[in-house]
C-alpha cells in the first residue's frame, strides 16, 4: 500500500511524492548528501540533528540495515529524502530494511521525488527550512510552515545530543574493519573525548590507535576534565552552529596549552574560537565522502568524509598563533589548521571513515604522536 507524501521549502518549492518510515509532519534545515553509501551512518550521526537529509544517489537502502554500523544511540536526522526507496534488500549483514528502521525509530521519509532538482536547487539558493508531511498535503499551508519553523543558526543542538554522563568506551574496531592498525606494543595513553555528538568509530578508532577513552559531557568543566588526568583531549563533532555553543569554548580556552587537543569537525570549529577566530555559515555545506582536501605541508590530495554546514573563516585566523595545514580544492575554505605554540590540532573533515574512504587514518596516529612526545614516552 502507498502512501502520500510532500516536501515543501521556506522559499515556495514543494514535492509530492511517496512516504516511508513513520507517519506524521517533521521539520528541519533541508541539505544534501553525496555519499553512495553509508545511509545508516548518516541516519545515526549526531551532527545531522535539526536536519532532512536527501541523499544525492538516487538507489538507496539495497544493503539493509544492521545494529553494527549505527554510529550513536539514535536516529538524529530529522528526516530523510530519497529517489528511490530499494524495494529489495541484499546483504549477509542485513536485520532489517531501511523502511522498518525508520518506522522503529518514528523517523519520516519521503521517496520518488526529483532529487536532482531538489539538489540543483539548493546549490544554487543555499540550504533552506523546511517540511515533510504525511498529513497535510496542501502547499500554502506547508510553507507557511517551513518558513515559521526553527532555524539552525544561532541553536545550540549540542546539549541535545551530548552524553549526560561520563563513561569509558573500551570497544574495538570489527574483525575486517580493522583499517591502520597501529604497531604492537604501543604505550595505551589516557584520552579525554568531548561529547558535542561523537560518532561511535571516532571511538573506535582513538582505541585502535593507542588511546584507552573517558567520554566526557560537553557542559563538563575545564577543571573537571583536568582532573581525570588525561594524556590528550579530543574535541568531537556535533550539529548545529559552533557560536551557539560558548560554554564549550571557554572550556577549551582553559585547556589550550595543558593538555594536547585533536579536533575533528565541530571541534575544529571550537578550537578555532578558542584561540579567537570566527565562524560562518556555508551556503549549501559540505556533505558527502568524496570531497578533495590539499594538505598544504605534503601537497597531497586527500579523498575525505564531511559533514558540516559552518566552517572557521580562514582570515580570522590569529596567524602568530596559528599554521594553516588543510584547504577545501573546491571552495578553498579552511579543512585543518594546527597551534604554533601549542600542541593542538584539528580537521574540518572526517577520518574516521564511517563511512567514507580512509585517505586521513594518520590523523589518529598524529594525535598519539603528539601526547607521546607531550608525554615524554617516545617508544
Amino acid at each position: 500500500m502507498t502512501r502520500k507524501a510532500s516536501l515543501a521549502l521556506e522559499d515556495g518549492l514543494v514535492f509530492q511524492g511517496l512516504a516511508f518510515g513513520a507517519e506524521g509532519e517533521v521539520y528541519g534545515e533541508i541539505v544534501f548528501n553525496t555519499s553512495l553509501s553509508g545511509y545508516q551512518e548518516i541516519l545515526t550521526d549526531p551532527s545531522y540533528k535539526g536536519q532532512i537529509v536527501a541523499m544525492t544517489y538516487p538507489h538507496i537502502g539495497n544493503y539493509g540495515i544492521n545494529e553494527q554500523d549505527e554510529e550513536s544511540r539514535a536516529l538524529w536526522a530529522e528526516g530523510f529524502i530519497v529517489r528511490e526507496l530499494s524495494p529489495v534488500v541484499s546483504n549477509y549483514r542485513s536485520q532489517m530494511s531501511l523502511d522498518e528502521y525508520m518506522k522503529k525509530h518514528g523517523k519520516i521519509g519521503i521517496q520518488e521525488i526529483d532529487t536532482r532538482k531538489l539538489v540543483k536547487h539548493l546549490r544554487d539558493h543555499g540550504a533552506k527550512k523546511g517540511v515533510i508531511s504525511t498529513v497535510d498535503h496542501d502547499p500554502e499551508s506547508l510553507v507557511k510552515k517551513a518558513r515559521e519553523s526553527k532555524s539552525i543558526v544561532g541553536a545550540d543542538l549540542v546539549k541535545e545530543v551530548t552524553c549526560s554522563q561520563p563513561y569509558e568506551f573500551r570497544e574495538t574496531l570489527m574483525k575486517g574493519f580493522e583499517w591502520g592498525e597501529p604497531a604492537p606494543g604501543k604505550k595505551v595513553f589516557k584520552a579525554v573525548a568531548l561529547d558535542c555528538g561523537i560518532k561511535t568509530n571516532i571511538l573506535r578508532k582513538l582505541v585502535q590507535h593507542g588511546f584507552s577513552v573517558t567520554v566526557v559531557p560537553a557542559f563538563t568543566s575545564a577543571e573537571e576534565i583536568l582532573k581525570l588526568e588525561p594524556d590528550g583531549v579530543f574535541l568531537s563533532n556535533g550539529p548545529g552552529d559552533p557560536s551557539a555553543v560558548p560554554y564549550v569554548v571557554e572550556t577549551v580556552k582553559k585547556l589550550i596549552g595543558k593538555k594536547p587537543i585533536f579536533g575533528i569537525c565541530l571541534g575544529q570549529q571550537i578550537l578555532g574560537q578558542a584561540l579567537g577566530a570566527t565562524t560562518s555559515k556555508l551556503k549549501f555545506g559540505h556533505r558527502g565522502g568524496n570531497h578533495p582536501v590539499l594538505d598544504l605541508k605534503t601537497e597531497r590530495v586527500e579523498i575525505t568524509a564531511q559533514n558540516h554546514g559552518f566552517v572557521v573563516d580562514l582570515d580570522s585566523l590569529p596567524a602568530d598563533e596559528v599554521e594553516v595545514t588543510h584547504i577545501n580544492l573546491n571552495d578553498k575554505t579552511l579543512e585543518g589548521f594546527r597551534c604554533k605554540k601549542y600542541p593542538a590540532f584539528s580537521v574540518q573533515y572526517h577520518p574516521e571513515n564511517s563511512p567514507g574512504p580512509h585517505d586521513s587514518d594518520y590523523l589518529f596516529q598524529r594525535f598519539y604522536e603528539l601526547v607521546e612526545e607531550a608525554n615524554g614516552a617516545a617508544v
